[in-house]
């Protein structure tokens, strides 16, 4: 049915954008869809009013009891000029609690609106009616919840809906914050501040929209071009028309009511209606009107009816409200005389605020102003508080907080250290990671890379390393392949040693992730060509050790146990203690492995015995024959060697006899399995001959023939 409606709304938007069939969410009248730009492929929500959502349903007051038709079409062009005004005043509202325009109205073919704006979950409208829905079926824990939006991929998804305490106050000083710009800086009144008018974004920030009925308040001296509603024709409930485009007078002020007043003020008295809501049961205002002026003046007309501290704001006992909440904070908002109320500044210095991690918050939301050393010292503090945050904000808040100060290449080590450590405790973090993480990591190390030396850069990059077992962990493998070898290589290719180092040692997590291919054809030839072009020992021996992994030895290092090359009881031992990963092919190991330990030069022990224990790895891979020609007379050289001790030059040793053995053994297996060929073949021509004359029938054996089935059999 929806997706049938987007088809008659044919816009630009509609054009450019890749629209969800089904609406994700409401805000008042609008529908909000989830939407992709077809060639930038960025995120957006479509907000679409639909001019069918007026027209009286069947058996409804029509337009003949009011002043006729012209009368009704009169109230809907002035409805669809409050949409159109709501939209155009996103558009020149900026402010990060005011919610973002990123493309302007546009009028459909229908008659109906259209606009796009920043990502959105859901208006905060919706996701009270969501926790009223679990509450009633038994909390949350009583069902799953039926908040399932479909992508624009296809792809279906469930939705996170859990409102903490910690979300509160962090959207409440956002909504303070977006009420302080308008006040002071805009000039003007929100006037209609409900849940509706909330929108929840894809990072969990609040922001401000539903503008409809925004105007100057009374002492505003800042230029607009807005005009100032009016009082008398905002509060009277047409019934004609739906409540979503009229005033919501169960969140309204009573400066508007009783005294005829657009103070500034009026929003923060419904500012605590909307606080009451959150805590409330249903989560509706304390006041209910039911669009009516005289039920509005009723209740306020006696004390028993209007939300007090002395009545718990009219929520009931079995839904406490939080302590400072209730008494220091919503007594100072829902006040009968504006001039007791505070402003919209203040609301924001209330002590209700007052704990470590909205301060946290309230930093981040700073983060780039903040000097070097406070950015500094609050990286180094994070970690100790990290553990208290609600996962939800942690994915949502923190991280791409984080992200964005990517920038700062001094801050990058520490940024990246929290990033990590985030990863590890979400339980979304793979989804995370892959998301939102790996093309931050690529944008900094390898689109923006420089070619001169950045210390910064190069301490993130350790951090990368360090971590590359968290990496490998929450990143498939093609977007390993495609997203993050690029850097391991980079690392790889480093001119700073340290760099190198943590490369080679990240191999251990690396291999197991990528395929042979990925491997030998681009892997191999960066390590071979570090390996072979180093002059420090130390990357030398990370080069043999990453040969060693290549060659099939396992990170454990078990493979290092003496080993006969007898080819009985190696398998079992490798899979025991196998990473798993994939290995060279024997004649990359001959051809490409085996030529570069022979150009080996230092006379160094920790190297010889580094390329000791690839040799045992090719050991069990290559030819005997090649072991004889190529690899024997290598070891002899090396085992000679004037810096190895007596330990050291035993192990050398051991793993010659070793060879020397297998090679004994293979080469008698080839030249018994050709003379036994041969035996054959003359048996043919005149065994019945030689049988006679021997003494034994058919089933006879001579000596020696025994000898050769039991040199056979036991190999």
């Amino acid at each position: 049915m929806f997706s049938k409606a987007l088809s008659s709304l044919s816009s630009n938007i509609s054009g450019n954008y890749s629209i969800s069939p089904q609406p994700s969410s409401t805000a008042g009248p609008w529908k909000i869809f989830d939407a992709k730009h077809k060639k930038a492929a960025k995120l957006a929500s479509v907000f679409v009013f639909d001019p069918k959502t007026l027209t009286p349903s069947p058996g409804g007051l029509g337009g003949a009891g009011r002043g006729g038709s012209a009368s009704l079409k009169r109230a809907h062009e002035e409805v669809i000029e409050r949409l159109k005004k709501e939209a155009s005043s996103l558009a020149r509202l900026r402010h990060p609690s005011i919610l973002e325009l990123q493309e302007p109205l546009e009028e459909t073919r229908n008659g109906g609106l259209m606009f796009a704006t920043e990502p959105v979950t859901a208006s905060l409208a919706t996701l009270l009616a969501e926790k009223d829905e679990q509450e009633r079926s038994g909390g949350v824990g009583g069902r799953g919840s039926k908040y399932v939006v479909e992508e624009t991929d296809g792809t279906r998804h469930r939705r996170e809906l859990e409102i903490d305490e910690l979300e509160i106050q962090k959207g409440l000083l956002q909504l303070g914050k977006g009420l302080e710009f308008l006040h002071e800086s805009a000039g003007l009144v929100h006037a209609n501040l409900t849940p509706d008018a909330v929108l929840v974004n894809a990072k969990g920030d609040w922001k401000i929209s539903g503008l409809a009925f925004c105007g100057p308040h009374e002492s505003s001296t800042a230029a607009t071009s807005l005009t100032p509603i009016s009082l008398s024709e905002a509060l009277n409930h047409d019934p004609r028309l739906p409540r979503s485009v009229q005033l919501n007078l169960d969140y309204t002020s009573p400066d508007f009511v009783l005294d005829n007043s657009l103070t500034a003020a009026a929003d923060l008295f419904s500012l605590g209606l909307l606080i009451v809501a959150l805590y409330n049961s249903p989560h509706t205002s304390p006041i209910s009107t039911g669009g009516s002026l005289s039920s509005y003046k009723r209740i306020f007309s006696s004390s028993s009816s209007i939300p007090t501290q002395q009545n718990n704001f009219l929520v009931s006992t079995s839904h406490p409200l939080p302590s400072r909440l209730a008494s220091e904070l919503l007594p100072r908002l829902i006040t009968r005389r504006p001039a007791q109320r505070l402003s919209a500044r203040e609301f924001q210095e209330a002590s209700y605020f007052d704990n470590i991690l909205v301060s946290t918050i309230r930093f981040l939301d700073a983060l780039p102003a903040k000097t070097p050393q406070e950015k500094a010292a609050f990286m180094r503090g994070l970690p100790r508080i990290m553990p208290q945050f609600p996962k939800s904000v942690l994915e949502k808040k923190v991280l791409p907080a984080l992200l964005d100060e990517m920038k700062d290449k001094d801050l990058l080590a520490p940024i990246m250290s929290n990033v990590f450590a985030m990863i590890k405790v979400m339980p979304t973090g793979k989804r995370a990671f892959t998301t939102v993480v790996v093309p931050r990591l690529r944008e900094v190390f390898i689109t923006h890379r420089s070619a001169e030396k950045d210390t910064g850069r190069e301490a993130g990059l350790m951090i990368l390393l360090e971590n590359m077992q968290v990496a490998a962990e929450n990143c498939p493998g093609k977007e390993f392949r495609e997203d993050l070898l690029p850097i391991v290589m980079l690392a790889l290719e480093s001119p700073t040693h340290a760099v190198v180092d943590a490369a080679h040692v990240a191999l251990t997590h690396v291999l197991p992730v990528l395929d042979f291919t990925t491997i030998k054809s681009e892997l191999f030839p960066v390590i071979a060509a570090v390996f072979a072009k180093t002059s420090s020992l130390n990357i030398k021996i990370r080069g043999l050790e990453a040969f060693y992994l290549l060659c099939g030895g396992s990170a454990s290092g078990n493979d290092d146990a003496e080993d006969d090359l007898n080819g009985i009881g190696v398998a079992d031992r490798r899979s025991a203690s196998s990473a798993g990963s994939a290995i060279l092919d024997k004649f990359t190991v001959q051809e490409k492995v085996v030529p570069l330990l022979k150009g080996i030069k230092t006379k160094e022990p920790g190297v010889m015995m580094a390329a000791l224990r690839v040799f045992r790895q090719v050991g069990q891979v290559a030819d005997s024959d090649y072991l004889a020609m190529d690899v024997l007379p290598t070891l002899w050289s090396m085992s000679l060697g004037p810096l190895l001790n007596l330990q050291q030059f035993q192990a050398f040793m051991s793993l010659i006899k070793n060879l020397g053995g297998k090679i004994e053994r293979e080469h008698t297996r080839k030249l018994q399995e050709l003379s036994s060929g041969n035996a054959g073949m003359n048996d043919g021509l005149g065994g019945g001959v030689r049988r006679s004359a021997s003494g034994h029938g058919a089933m006879g054996t001579v000596n020696g023939d025994e000898t050769d089935f039991e040199t056979l059999v036991s190999g």
